[in-house]
């Protein structure tokens, strides 16, 4: 599932392509994208309505429109799930099997596609109020961080998918934090010390901003014309020679050595997810 990292280096590279675009016509294939918005509500709103700018908000992608004859702006919420990709595709181009929503501008259509159809593109604005603080921003801090784990008996991996704790942060990126920071995804998040936590707030932005930057490299091709660039996701190497360098630590090298001490790094399933760690270097 992309993360804030791969959300924020979309938004990057949609937003100066679409400001300024009117939306000619809405298409919409797959209803369940949209809810709690219905079909009608969504091509009334949409239909004649202008990009103004694209932000994002933990792993959300936020398209802020303006309608023609109405004052304020319009928040259109963008969320890819496990498999959606959003990207600008020539008019003429052959529509894949799973576009969910198509976006007319004339010559180019910006497509949300989506193979299980778990993401969405809504007009609800509901899912954003129960988002905790932008982990880049000034909003996150130690204290408050400390704070709420104090308040928590799950085990601190699982806690940091939490995203009224933190925004933005999944499986890949809790990984690579705790190891970052030498703690062991199966302490309770209560139990952290505060020396530990604020090693870990720390991780967690380090990891994220090393993740941006280097997704930032990348040529992005969403249509998928190039598998190359098809997927960025942060140390993804396959099938990216010349694009990336392998930077994940511990995330799917199960059974690789360490690159501190060289101990094999584990992988066990927590709330039905894989998490990996180093039993040397993340003992406590």
């Amino acid at each position: 599932m992309p993360e804030l990292p791969e959300v924020e280096i979309l938004v990057r590279h949609l937003s100066p392509r679409l400001k300024m675009k009117t939306i000619r016509r809405v298409e919409v294939r797959r209803a369940k994208v949209l809810l709690p918005t219905t079909t009608r509500q969504f091509r009334n709103a949409l239909s004649g309505a202008r990009f103004i700018g694209v932000t994002r908000r933990g792993k959300y992608l936020l398209f802020e429109l303006r309608r023609p004859g109405k004052r304020g702006r319009l928040t259109l919420v963008g969320h890819l799930g496990m498999t959606g990709r959003i990207y600008l595709q020539r008019q003429n181009g052959t529509l894949p099997r799973h576009a969910a929503v198509i976006f007319n501008f004339g010559k180019v259509n910006l497509i949300y596609e989506d193979t299980r159809y778990f993401g969405r593109m809504t007009l609800d604005t509901s899912a954003l109020t129960r988002l905790g603080p932008e982990p880049l921003s000034t909003d996150f801090t130690v204290a408050d961080f400390a704070l709420a784990l104090k308040r928590s008996a799950q085990v601190i991996k699982v806690k940091l998918l939490d995203q009224s704790l933190v925004a933005g942060v999944g499986n890949i990126y809790a990984s690579e934090s705790l190891f970052r920071a030498g703690v062991s995804p199966r302490l309770a998040a209560r139990r952290l010390t505060r020396k530990q936590v604020g090693r870990l707030w720390q991780a967690v932005r380090l990891v994220l901003t090393e993740a941006i930057d280097n997704g930032s490299t990348i040529p992005l091709d969403w249509a998928g014309r190039d598998k190359r660039k098809a997927l960025f996701y942060y140390g993804q190497t396959t099938d990216t020679p010349g694009f990336y360098e392998e930077r994940l630590l511990v995330y799917d090298r199960a059974g690789k050595p360490c690159s501190h001490c060289g101990t094999p790094i584990k992988r066990v399933v927590q709330a039905a997810r894989s998490t990996f760690y180093c039993p040397c270097c993340q003992r406590s």
